[in-house]
Order: C-alpha cells, then structure tokens, then sequence
C-alpha cells in the first residue's frame, strides 16, 4: 500500500488543457474514485500517475517516492503499480496462466514463485479452473477478471482502474462491483479507480473527486456526494433532476422560504440567508411527490414507464419537475394532462453552495 501525492499537476494536448493544476492526495489504503463526464480529465490524471502520459508540469510521489518532477520521470514498469484497462489488453496467444504470469516474468522472478503467485490471484478472481484455457475462450467477465488478477499479481503498491467495467452488461456490471469490493476489503491496495457511472463510484469508494474541465468540482464521500453537492455541476453529475433558481422570501421554523417561479418552496437550512437573496435549490426525483394530496397544483407533461416506477414530469406555470413514483400494481396512473398536485418535503431540497 502507498499513499499517493499530486501537487499541481498540468497537462496539455496542443491548445487543450487537460489537466488544470489538480492537487489531491490519495491515503494509504484508500479506494479513491475519479468521477466525471468524457472529457473531464479524470483519465488523464489516471494516465499521469501511472507514467503513460508525461505532465507538462506538477509532482507525483507514490509511496514518498517522487516519481514526476522537475528533471524526474519514472517510467511505468518501475513505479511498481498495476492497471486495469477498459479494454482489457490481455495477450490473446497466451493462455490465462501466461497473461497473469506475464509481469512476474519481467521482473524475473523464480518458477516456482510465479506458480504460486498465480495461482492464489487466480483464486481471489475465482478463475483458478481457468489457467490453462486461451483467454479468446473466455467471456468478456471472465476475461476482465484475468486483466484484475494480472493486474495484481506482482503484489503492487497501487492499482489504477480507467473504467474496467464499461464494456460489461448490466447483470456483469454488479457481479463485477461485487467482486472489487471484495477484493479491496481482503487485499487493502490503494486503488484509483476512473468512472462516469455514478453507481460505480458510490458503490466501491471510500471517496470521490468530481472532475470537471480538468479540476476538482468537489470531494467527499459518496454520502456527501449524494447528500450535499456542492455546485450545480456537480448536482447534475450525481442525480438531481430538478435544479432550480430561487428567490429567498422568508423563514419559517427549521429553515426558509423561497419563490420558485410562481412556486413557494420550503427548506431546511441553517446559513444565514436574507430575503431577495438568490439561491440555486436542487431536489432528486425520488423525493419529489405527485397525486391528489400535496402543496402546488401541476400537470402532467410527460411519463416514463420504468418497470417498478414511474417518472412524472409535471409543469407549474413555467417550471417543470421529474418525480418519480413506485408503479401501482405495474400500471402506469397520471396520463399527460392529468391535474394533480406536487409535495416536495423540506428535508429533502439541497440548497447548492454556489449560491
């Protein structure tokens, strides 16, 4: 395990800056994710770190050890590290005992090593059957655990993930998420792991960074993620599908009032807002409520059959909202141009700190 230190980490592709002078610093032990839309840098910073792309300025220490910095550059084969790829790059001539084995040769390891090192990471992916058949044989599963237990066959002081799960189905997304949970629980490795899948990243981390434009947005946990994004950019990213200027018009007693619109919204909060004072309010779709019982009148725009719910958009005046609703008996109630009236609870608005 290492900790990993980046300070004012730059890059650039021609007149595209990539990586806007990022400092973070991963602990020892930690599983960090790198949470961001295409685009952001997230990979990038991935890249950096493990020595395939070269900085145009800033340091990275793994383990205490400087390995980018002025008039320093460790190449990637002696960071001591190992990464999953989205696409896997396993060797297609070589059976899965040999892609495992494959860096365990480079470092010239003995024999007998090699077989018991393989063969114990093959039994932490559970492919320990699966030694001697050609990786060509393999599900796209199985052949991304073969990338894992290759990956962390040379016992690595850091493992880097660029979204290993992207190219799975939905079924072997979860099986997988699953299975590196496990893994970091058992192994404890410093991971950094790059996603654009919200799930993924408050699922398996221990914390995220929100990447945008090449800098942090925010980092916490995935409760404090989920709970209380910090911006605009970052509400959207996580999941809140009604974001809203509002206009604050009052107090009550566990917080404020603000006009949305024509809409009055009541929250909880605790800062010192002032009437006329603009906010940014943001609130997800699961805590949004429609029916016949609630505090604003609306109409149905659009619906959305989701299987166990339903997603409602619901317009008052000019302001739409997404709600989303369990399903009654599989039916789908609320046709477009249904009057119904919208509740959202106080407890559950997010006013954004960009305000």
């Amino acid at each position: 395990m290492a900790k990993v230190e980046i300070n004012a980490l730059t890059k650039r592709f021609g007149d595209t800056l990539a990586v806007d002078g990022l400092d973070l610093v991963v602990e020892e032990g930690e599983f960090l994710t790198l949470l961001g839309p295409s685009g952001c840098g997230k990979t990038t910073t991935l890249r950096c770190v493990a020595g395939l792309e070269t900085p145009a300025s800033g340091e990275i220490s793994i383990g205490g050890e400087r390995v980018v910095g002025p008039g320093v550059f460790v190449p990637p084969e002696k960071r001591r590290l190992g990464m999953v790829f989205q696409s896997y790059a396993l060797w297609p001539h070589m059976s899965v005992f040999g892609n495992v084995a494959y860096p365990l040769r480079m470092q010239r390891r003995g024999r007998d090593e090699i077989t018991k090192r393989v063969s114990e990471t093959l039994a932490l992916v559970r492919l320990e059957d699966y030694a001697e058949r050609d990786c060509s044989q393999l599900s796209g599963g199985q052949q991304q655990r073969v990338a894992l237990a290759r990956a962390m066959a040379s016992d690595p002081r850091l493992l880097l993930f660029d979204e290993p799960l992207s190219n799975l189905d939905t079924k072997l997304r979860g099986r997988m998420r699953d299975l590196l949970l496990r893994l970091h629980r058992t192994i404890g490795t410093t991971s950094i792991y790059v996603t654009h899948d919200q799930l993924e990243a408050l699922t398996l981390s221990d914390r995220i960074v929100v990447m945008n434009q090449g800098r942090i947005e925010q980092i916490g946990s995935p409760q404090e993620l989920y709970t209380a994004p910090a911006s605009r950019f970052v509400a959207d990213f996580v999941g809140f599908e009604n974001i809203h200027d509002a206009v604050v018009s009052g107090t009550w007693d566990r917080g404020y009032e603000a006009t949305v619109g024509d809409l009055t919204l009541r929250f909880c909060h605790q800062g010192g807002l002032k009437d006329g004072e603009p906010v940014t309010l943001a609130v997800r779709a699961c805590h949004v409520g429609v029916g016949a019982e609630g505090d604003t009148p609306a109409t149905v725009v659009n619906h959305v059959y989701l299987g166990d719910q339903v997603e409602y958009t619901v317009e008052n005046g000019q302001r739409r909202f997404v709600a989303r609703m369990p399903a009654p008996n599989g039916s789908l109630d609320g046709q477009v141009g249904t009057r119904l009236r919208v509740r959202i609870p106080p407890e559950h608005i997010v006013v954004l700190e960009e305000s």
